[in-house]
C-alpha cells in the first residue's frame, strides 16, 4: 500500500472511531453512516490534501457505499480500512 492510501486508511479508522463515540449511544448504529463519514472525511479531515483535491460529497458518499458492499462480498480479509483505502486512492488518483 503506497504512501497516500496509508494516509487515508489512518483517516478512515480515525473516522471509524469519532462515529463511534459520536453515536454512542446507539453503539454506532447509523444506516446513514456513508454520509457522516464522506462530511467528516472532506470537512474535518486531510483527506482533501491527500488526494490534492475536494472530493464532491455525494461521489465520496457513493464510493463508501460501493466498498461497503464489495468489501463485504468479496470478503477479501484485512483490515477495511486498508481495502477501502487503496480503492478510493485509486478512483481519486491519489496513488
Amino acid at each position: 500500500m503506497g504512501t497516500k492510501a496509508t494516509r487515508i486508511s489512518e483517516l478512515l479508522h480515525e473516522a471509524g472511531e469519532t462515529h463511534h463515540q459520536v453515536y454512542r449511544i446507539v453503539d454506532g448504529e447509523d444506516a446513514d453512516w456513508a454520509s457522516w463519514y464522506a462530511d467528516w472525511l472532506i470537512d474535518l479531515s486531510e483527506l482533501p490534501q491527500i488526494l490534492g483535491m475536494k472530493p464532491v460529497g455525494s461521489e465520496l458518499v457513493y464510493m463508501l457505499v460501493k466498498l461497503d458492499k464489495d468489501f463485504t462480498e468479496r470478503n477479501p480479509g484485512g483490515r477495511w480500512e486498508d481495502y477501502y483505502a487503496q480503492e478510493l486512492s485509486s478512483h481519486f488518483g491519489a496513488v
